[in-house]
């Protein structure tokens, strides 16, 4: 969990901070799709990464992301524009049975799944597949199930002959899991890439399994030069009536990789030749080019944004002497200035709305509160009463930042908040990997960082276990704030095992106020993410979760 959420969440900071505006109304988001998307075509995703991995075990993909237009999973998203994503079955008949009070989970394949090549998926293929991501030379993919697996935590993958046993396979179309604890989440976690089906004959050469998966997604690897660019086309032998969460609607999809961000918006932006069949799916609109969209409608139209995004939050070190009264958190609460950090990454057309909560809009278990309400610009009257009132003045903190135009100037916005309040801050700058190692490390040496947060997968648990469980502070955990409350950690544990959706919705929300009394962060924004499309392009939207396009459901107009 440690270093996959860590990805996610270094990749939602770098995509904010080449973001700039928002729009404070939570309707439909923009596209400008007018047409019916048709069958056929070539669309064009346009990239600034040199490395798309397509071996499931390597793979750090979103549901909606690339990896999956190859290799299906057990389960997978379906997105909306306007409702909450849903997890469905992809390659199984339903999204689980759970038995063993949430411990034991079983899938059955749906019947005449095949591969490329016309041979059939068998659960044993699944099987593999899972147990390749737990070997040391296919590391990186995301790894929430390394966790949760009995004897997960000393596997080390299939290559010397061994198995995991907590995987069973009775016969070829079922799969049975045996976990360490319940985990109410599980069928989020069999849609992540390791789920994909992997046969053991076309595993010879692990290292280069990455470059050709054999597929079973409507699409299958044509050519792949490695940084440059990458080319699919149909696979023939799979089957729409199998897949709800896949429309398969291109001939084929050219990645053209390794561009410049200015590259890859101004030529969305001209809309001209090959790249009225393009999109960006990973490249949102830098601050620069902005003027350059909102000042042609033309333009503007082809503009899809997310209602919600990732949460950008002040980190409080509970354990930090000029911290550690709650009274004085809270004290910050009402004195930091979250409009001027809303302009500080854009302003409100395309940057974040004003946060108060810790579950973000979209996900199961958010409802709109404000302990601690206040004008947009802070409330610094009250913010100096409640910290004569705890006997704390000439109040000195250091915050640890981000050493980009962005962070400093977020940084520069809280700074001026709370010198309002009579507290005086430091600006530390770091460069990203320092300051993830300080903040996260074990010496905690710093009284506040600015982060910010998406889940891997939509569920309330990835808002709160990873940034405040007591487990989580130190060794690489993202519990930033250092914040340990047993009642919360038993509460978390008891969220995590409950099975039914509603009652778990219900759990994480109570959780979000139960922890928020405790001031250990200060929500900021919920930053919003903004992404061009060309003017043949369809079924681009930005879901309320995750903040990016479906590339799954994209299709063209003639």
């Amino acid at each position: 969990m440690k270093r996959s959420t860590r990805a996610i969440a270094v990749a939602a900071a770098l995509a904010l901070a080449a973001t700039a505006c928002n729009a404070n109304d939570r309707t439909a988001p923009s596209g400008g799709n007018s047409a019916a998307a048709e069958q056929g075509g070539t669309i064009h995703l346009l990239s600034t990464s040199k490395d798309i991995h397509l071996d499931p075990a390597k793979s750090q993909n979103l549901g909606i992301s690339t990896v999956h237009l190859i290799v299906r999973g057990l389960t997978s998203w379906k997105t909306s524009p306007d409702k909450a994503t849903e997890v469905v079955p992809d390659m199984a008949t339903d999204i689980g049975q759970a038995s063993d009070a949430g411990k034991t989970w079983t899938y059955k394949l749906k019947p005449g799944l095949k591969y490329e090549d016309g041979s059939p998926i068998v659960a044993a293929d699944v099987k593999y597949g899972i147990e390749r991501s737990f070997a040391p030379e296919l590391s990186g993919g995301l790894g929430y199930h390394k966790s949760l697996l009995v004897g997960g935590d000393k596997y080390t993958g299939p290559y010397k002959g061994q198995e995991l046993a907590s995987i069973e396979t009775p016969d070829d179309s079922t799969i049975v899991f045996k976990l360490n604890k319940p985990f109410g989440d599980w069928p989020w976690i069999v849609s992540m890439p390791a789920f994909g089906p992997v046969p053991k004959k076309a595993d010879s050469d692990p290292a280069h399994y990455d470059d050709k998966p054999v597929a079973s997604g409507p699409y299958r690897v044509k050519t792949n030069d490695t940084g440059s660019k990458l080319v699919l086309d149909r696979n023939p032998n799979w089957d729409k009536a199998t897949d709800e969460a896949r429309t398969g609607l291109p001939d084929s999809i050219v990645f053209d990789m390794g561009l410049q961000p200015d590259v890859v918006n101004q030529r969305l932006i001209a809309d001209a030749g090959d790249d009225k069949f393009a999109a960006a799916t990973g490249t949102v609109i830098p601050p620069a080019l902005i003027p350059s969209v909102t000042g042609n409608p033309a333009v503007k139209a082809r503009v899809a944004k997310s209602p919600s995004g990732a949460l950008q939050y002040l980190a409080l070190n509970n354990k930090r002497p000029g911290l550690s009264n709650p009274e004085v958190r809270k004290a910050i609460e009402y004195a930091v200035d979250k409009q001027a950090v809303q302009v500080a990454v854009g302003g409100p057309e395309f940057g974040g709305e004003l946060a108060t909560t810790l579950i973000t809009p979209g996900l199961d278990g958010y409802s709109k509160y404000d302990l601690y309400p206040a004008s947009p610009q802070g409330d610094p009257d009250k913010a100096k009463s409640m910290l004569a009132a705890a006997g704390v003045s000439n109040l000195n903190l250091v915050l640890a930042a981000t050493n980009t135009p962005v962070g400093l100037g977020v940084a520069q916005a809280i700074q001026q908040g709370l010198k309002r309040a009579g507290i005086t801050v430091t600006i530390k700058p770091y460069e990203s990997d320092p300051l993830f190692d300080l903040t996260t490390g074990p010496k905690g040496d710093y009284d506040m960082t600015v982060s910010t947060w998406l889940p891997d997968f939509p569920s309330a648990l990835g808002n709160i276990q990873p940034l405040f469980a007591s487990s989580e502070i130190g060794n690489g955990g993202y519990n930033q704030a250092r914040y340990s409350n047993p009642a919360v950690d038993t509460a978390i544990q008891a969220a995590t095992a409950e099975q039914d959706r509603s009652k778990a919705a219900s759990a994480w929300g109570a959780l979000d106020k139960q922890i928020m009394a405790d001031a250990p962060v200060v929500p900021l924004i919920y930053a919003r993410t903004a992404f061009l499309h060309g003017s043949k392009v369809q079924n681009f939207y930005l879901p309320s979760y995750p903040p990016y396009p479906n590339v799954l459901t994209l299709g063209l107009s003639k």
